[in-house]
């Protein structure tokens, strides 16, 4: 039934499609470059369809290459596992998350000790950074949390959290607020069309003319920075119900007006096509799901 696979190449092809590289395919499969280029012209004289497109200095895959990627990334993703299943001695399993630092820092690694304790064979590593990471082509990485307004339609996908912002800050600042103009704390995002009403949209929602007054406004890069000042009585900040969580709960910081917030994007924890099904990634889904609904933000 399979006698007429050309294996070689599909292997060869899957390892040039997830790298975009021919050169990086060689030094993977311990082959030359050569020796690569070969193998993807006979599979595309096979299949009577180009693959990639020929650049300068770089390849892209053409759609029908897409289409094969996924279906040979996918299954050879499952032949792996159910190796790996079969092996006497199995080692630890290894789980590599990416998301954003605040993301990490504020929700995932504050709870992460209930996971190590529910799955103590699994090896969790954080990749935190705030550039996207392709899952199709970056092999390396099992599990992405990613925050969007976007869709996903080739990937795995489970919504954890829909997000609202509100006004949060110490007890003192808080009580402060109602008597006078407050210091006002924000975050200078990446991607302006995440944030891009920001304290505005909050203080005509909520009839606060501290703008109009000048209020002093502080930036910073990053959301954890902003809810540190925030913590240290530096003034209110508009923050994500979902990150500030951990902070509301210890009493660190305290809402202003909660009744008024303002909509925010949305978290997704994705991953290629059938790596769901991956013990480690199956574990953290389900981990990472009960988290949600035990934080009363799931979807």
């Amino acid at each position: 039934m399979f006698a007429s696979l050309p294996l070689t190449a599909l292997r060869t092809f899957e390892s040039a499609s997830r790298l975009l590289s021919f050169k990086a395919a060689a030094q993977e499969l311990s082959v030359t470059p050569t020796a690569v280029s070969h193998q993807i012209r006979s599979l595309e004289t096979w299949l009577g369809v180009p693959l990639f497109e020929r650049l300068p200095r770089q390849v892209r895959l053409t759609e029908g290459g897409e289409r094969l990627f996924r279906s040979v990334h996918g299954a050879f993703l499952d032949v792996a596992q159910s190796l790996d299943t079969l092996r006497p001695q199995r080692s630890a399993g290894h789980l590599t998350v990416s998301t954003t630092p605040a993301f990490a820092a504020l929700w995932l690694v504050p709870r992460l000790g209930r996971f190590y304790t529910a799955h103590p064979d699994i090896n969790l590593r954080l990749d935190t950074q705030c550039d996207v990471i392709d899952l199709q082509q970056d092999a390396s990485v099992d599990l992405a949390i990613r925050y969007s307004l976007g869709d996903y339609p080739n990937l795995y996908g489970q919504c954890l959290f829909d997000e609202g912002f509100a006004v949060y800050g110490s007890p003192e600042q808080v009580a402060l607020a109602a008597i006078r103009v407050p210091t006002l704390i924000s975050v200078r995002w990446h991607n302006s069309e995440l944030y891009a009403l920001g304290w505005q949209a909050w203080c005509e929602k909520a009839g606060e003319p501290w703008l109009a007054h000048t209020a002093q406004l502080r930036e910073y890069d990053e959301e954890h920075y902003a809810l540190q000042a925030a913590i240290a009585g530096q003034g209110l900040v508009l923050a994500s119900n979902i990150l500030v969580s951990e902070s509301v709960a210890t009493g660190l910081l305290v809402p202003y007006r909660p009744q008024i917030s303002v909509d925010g994007a949305g978290y997704t924890a994705l991953c290629v096509p059938g790596r769901e099904r991956h013990p480690p990634v199956r574990a953290f889904f389900q981990w990472v799901r009960e988290e949600a609904q035990l934080s009363g933000q799931a979807v």
